[in-house]
């Protein structure tokens, strides 16, 4: 189990634990844990509503995909900390990471 911290809208956070060996990525997690994330392409990089922003890890994890980088480079409030939750796969480099929900809402 991977244990990271997801920081909402509001500030406050919440550790989550995810396993790492069933394929998941960011986005699904928070969907799961049932928090307010639009993520409207599924997984595609297409929309950018599961955009995210790392505060702490980033330099861990992989880097981004050009296509990730394009639609990242669509939003106004993207910075270097900007990432797409369904890019990142649920994996040992996210141990002890906290990331910001920064997409839209539902």
């Amino acid at each position: 189990m991977i244990q990271f911290t997801i920081e909402d809208r509001n500030g406050e956070r919440q550790s989550i634990e995810a396993p790492d060996d069933m394929n998941l990525n960011l986005m699904e997690v928070l969907k799961a844990s049932e928090y307010d994330i639009l993520a409207t392409c599924g997984g595609m990089a297409l929309c950018a509503t599961c955009h995210v922003q790392v505060l702490q890890g980033n330099d861990l994890l992989p880097q981004a995909s050009d296509m990730e980088l394009d639609m990242l480079d669509t939003l106004p409030n993207a910075t270097n900390h900007s990432r797409l939750a369904c890019q990142l796969r649920i994996s040992e480099a996210m141990q002890g990471s906290i990331f910001q929900i920064a997409g839209e809402l539902q």
